[in-house]
């Protein structure tokens, strides 16, 4: 995990798009917690944009105590991939006709 949050250290951005192992069970929690501790921490000591997208990262993230430090959560998580793509979502456009 040190070197998880050396090599995170100078981002300025950091997207997380599901966790890395099945943390609904203590025995695997380990690195899905560990880096949501990275991310958290990149945000409150330097600035970091975090955006966690997908119901599983945002439950992990809420889980480990950790999802108030970041500095987006979205449910959406292959909506928010979509969006950063440039792509146009069904119900965003929907809204811009109004």
């Amino acid at each position: 995990t040190a070197e998880q949050k050396e090599f995170l250290s100078d981002c300025k951005t950091i997207i997380m798009n599901g966790p890395m192992g099945v943390f609904e069970f203590e025995a695997f929690n380990k690195g899905t917690f560990g880096i949501v501790d990275i991310l958290a921490d990149l945000t409150k000591e330097k600035g970091a944009i975090t955006i966690i997208g997908g119901g599983d990262s945002v439950a992990a993230c809420e889980q480990s105590g950790r999802a108030g430090d970041m500095s987006h959560t979205s449910t959406g998580g292959g909506a928010s991939l979509e969006l950063m793509e440039g792509k146009v979502l069904p119900g965003v456009d929907a809204l811009a006709d109004k």
